[in-house]
This record gives structure tokens, sequence and C-alpha cells, in this order.
């Protein structure tokens, strides 16, 4: 059993170095420069945040693929000839590569797409989307969107109300909830009950400042990718990975001496799609976008969401619903 979990240390190892391969597209930077919808203000800093969740409202209907709204923020990408977005390559079932091919595929890879297709259009049968898939870490995230390197950010991001501080965020699209990972033969089931031991969250995450509130008392590991947190468990550096659910489920698919605890989730983690908060017009696009994607094109059919969601992360969660979204932000 030592050499089997000595072997599947190797492999993760190996999966997190390959998964930081960079794209084959150059940095191209946004225009600074904005139209006067584009540059709308994001909520000042000393705006209350009642609820993170609220976003922009879409301004009417989506316009049709390769009809953006002249110098809009849809209009720049549809120029550029791509959409950039921040994604993870080593979060299974939410973006990851695919060994095989090659292709970064997951749950949020499937909400970048529909944002692609809507600017440019469903690509033919065995064509690929027009998206650019640049691999981030979690602390990448925010500085990526503020200085403008990505247009959009999808790598299971909760929506905060610091977060809203420094970027934008779409309507919610999926509400994962924190929980702990540990070996299938250790007898425990809460953070409770690491005390003095060491547990393993992304750096730069909620994850790991809510691990930190539930108790003080554990030694916290971080690592700058869920691989990362991974690798350090399959070689005894952690005894534990606390993360969200989501993530937790790849973590334990890929390793078969791992088990998610029965414990309740110590947090709710709405996920929303990361912008840049000058760029309004993008974030209400979006989210017509979204409401799209979780509306069922006929009676008896499911909805694109349901379908990704289904695809992705249904085997390992069970059922689940597309959350609704809230709407009122910026008419406070």
């Amino acid at each position: 059993m030592t050499k089997i979990r000595l072997i599947a240390g190797s492999l993760a190892l190996l999966f997190a170095a390959t998964a930081c391969g960079s794209s084959s597209y150059d940095a191209t930077p946004l225009p600074v420069k904005q139209t006067p919808r584009a540059t709308k203000a994001a909520p000042p800093p000393t705006q209350t945040c009642e609820n993170a969740t609220q976003s922009y409202a879409p301004a009417g209907p989506l316009p049709e693929p390769h009809a953006m709204p002249a110098n809009s923020t849809m209009d720049r990408i549809y120029k550029r000839g791509r959409l950039i977005a921040g994604v993870s390559a080593d979060s299974l079932n939410l973006g990851s590569r695919n060994p095989i091919t090659g292709a970064i595929e997951g749950f949020d890879i499937d909400m970048i797409n529909a944002v692609a297709d809507a600017i440019f259009g469903a690509p033919a049968p065995g064509k690929p989307h027009k998206v650019e898939l640049r691999v981030i870490s979690s602390p990448q995230r925010i500085p990526a969107l503020k200085r403008s390197e990505v247009d959009i950010v999808a790598r299971n991001m909760t929506i905060n109300c610091a977060r809203w501080q420094e970027i934008a965020f779409s309507a919610e699209y999926y509400r994962s909830g924190q929980k702990l990972l540990v070996q299938r033969d250790m007898k425990v089931e809460s953070l409770a009950e690491l005390s003095g031991q060491k547990v393993c969250a992304p750096a730069g995450s909620t994850s790991l400042d809510n691990m930190m509130k539930a108790n003080p008392e554990i030694i916290p590991v971080t690592a700058d990718t869920d691989t990362g947190c991974l690798a350090l468990f399959q070689q005894g550096k952690v005894v534990g990975i606390s993360g969200d659910d989501t993530v937790l489920a790849g973590d334990a698919a890929q390793d078969p001496y791992a088990r998610v605890t029965k414990a309740e989730k110590i947090s709710d983690e709405p996920y929303g799609l990361g912008i840049n908060s000058a760029q309004v017009d993008f974030v209400m696009f979006v989210n017509g976008v979204l409401e799209k994607m979780k509306t069922a094109p006929a009676a008896g059919t499911k909805s694109a969401w349901q379908q990704s969601y289904d695809k992705w992360l249904g085997p390992a969660l069970g059922p689940a619903l597309p959350p609704k979204p809230l709407y009122g932000r910026g008419d406070q």
C-alpha cells in the first residue's frame, strides 16, 4: 500500500507541474480606454454590502452573436478574436486538463465557453470555442482581473463583499460549501478534531480563512493550486485538506485512500464569474448568458446549465438546481 501511495503522490506532483503550462497566445492587455457605459463605476468601497451575491441586471435581451454593441467591452473582445479567461487546470470536474486530449474541461469551462459562444457564435462541430484559457492560481485571480490580463475568471471563485471592493462578479452560478478531506482510515470527521495538526488549503482562498475560523488551533499549510494540496496530502505532509466540496470530490476521485468526511459544511460558497469592476456592461452581458444557460429550451428538456452540472458534478455531489440570480447592484 505504501508503494501505491508513493506512486500516487508522484503522479499528483507531475500533474501539478504540467497544469501550470502557458497558453499558445502572448499576453494581450485589454485597452485602458473605456466607453461611457463600460466605465460605469463599481460600488465605492464605502457602500454597504448586505448581500454579496447581488449583481447587475442584464440590460435587455442579449445581442445576437457577431453583433455586439459598438464600443462595448464585448465589441472589443469580438474584434480581438477571442475571449481570454483565467481558469484552473487541476480542479477535476471544474477545470482540469484531460490527460488524453490535453484540453482543459469541466463545469467552470462550460460557463466560459457559453460566454464566448454568445459573442462569437457556437463553433462548428470539431472546432474549438474562441477562447484563450490562461491557467492561473487562486492568488492570481484578482490581480489578473485588475491588471486586465484576462477578461473573465472562472476558477471556483467565491463571491464575497471584500472581493467586490476590488472586482465585479456575475450573478451566482453555483452554490458550493466547504468540507474536509482526510485519509480513508482516519477516525476524524471535522476540523474541530484536528487541533495541532497540519491541514492544507489553497493560498489566497476563502477556504483558508474559513478553516482557521472553524479551528484556530489547526496548523495551516498552503499551496498555490488544489493539486498542490493533494500532493502534500499524499506525501503525508498534511493530514487533511479543507476546501469546496466540488474540489474535494475531484481530489477523492484521484486518490482511493482519501474520503470527504460526513461533517456538515462549514460555509456556503457562492461561485461567481469574476470581471474587471470597470466593465459593468460585460457583467450585464454575462448575466444574460447565465440566465439563458439556466433556462430549459422547452418543456421536458434540460437547460445547458443542468446538462453541464449532471455531467461534471452530479455523479459526485448528487442532484442540484441552478441558483436564482439576485440583481439590483448599482440601484442603491
